[in-house]
């Protein structure tokens, strides 16, 4: 396979938007996790315990999800330079460890996303309970 300087600049426009949504993800959570831990202290109730829970594993992924992505891009320049350099195999097997360092971050991404529906769950099932209760 033929790489050049170029084709591990390709992922530099996607790297990048995926941190940014990653980013997102991480503000609109701390947000949540701002606005749960002052409804708790109003109102301790387990809906807000399982929710809070919820929040601190999302967090936790979230964190992952940014390290591999910062991981996958840092990997990526690190292959141009090499490429730069003429050091032709080592920046093949460096641009392959992005991507699947890259992969790594998707998959949590899947993962954390899994655990917001999962909340979500949670808040209908509550507006489930007190339908139930009328």
């Amino acid at each position: 396979m033929d790489i050049d300087v170029t084709t591990p600049a390709l992922l530099f426009p996607a790297i990048s938007l995926l941190l940014l949504a990653y980013t997102n993800r991480f503000l609109t959570l701390a947000q949540l996790i701002r606005s749960l831990h002052q409804s708790y202290k109003e109102n301790p109730n387990s809906v807000l315990l399982g929710q809070i829970k919820n929040m601190r594993k999302r967090v936790y992924l979230i964190k992952h999800m940014q390290g591999f992505g910062v991981a996958s891009l840092f990997l990526c320049v690190l292959c141009m330079f090499l490429l730069f350099s003429g050091q032709i195999e080592l920046g093949k097997y460096t641009f392959g460890l992005s991507l699947i360092v890259l992969l790594i971050s998707l998959v949590l991404s899947l993962k954390e996303i899994a655990i917001s529906v999962d909340a979500l769950e949670l808040h209908l099932s509550d507006i489930e309970n007190t339908k139930n209760r009328l």
